[in-house]
């Protein structure tokens, strides 16, 4: 497991740690904007996972396939989920 891949599962792991304590949060009937601060912690560390992911992709996957020719193909999946996180 590469530095990378070790980065990206403590991010996920600690958005779900955070995430079971919204859940625990809502069911307390804890504050709302206390449970929305919370949200916005998870968002950010979920936006940070993915850059990561997004850039391992590019770094190797994108970069292997245009030294295979199939360039086009990835830059085309790269543009299609950058429209999406742009919505």
């Amino acid at each position: 497991m590469t530095k990378q891949d070790t980065e990206i599962l403590n991010l996920l792991k600690t958005s779900r740690g955070q995430l079971d304590g919204i859940i625990k949060m809502v069911e307390e009937k804890r504050y709302c904007v206390d449970i929305s601060k919370q949200i916005l912690a998870v968002q950010a560390l979920l936006k940070k996972a993915k850059l990561k992911i997004i850039d391992r992709h590019i770094k190797s996957c994108v970069k292997q396939a245009f030294e295979e020719g199939r360039g086009d193909e990835k830059v085309d999946e790269i543009i299609e989920i950058l429209d999406k996180y742009a919505k």
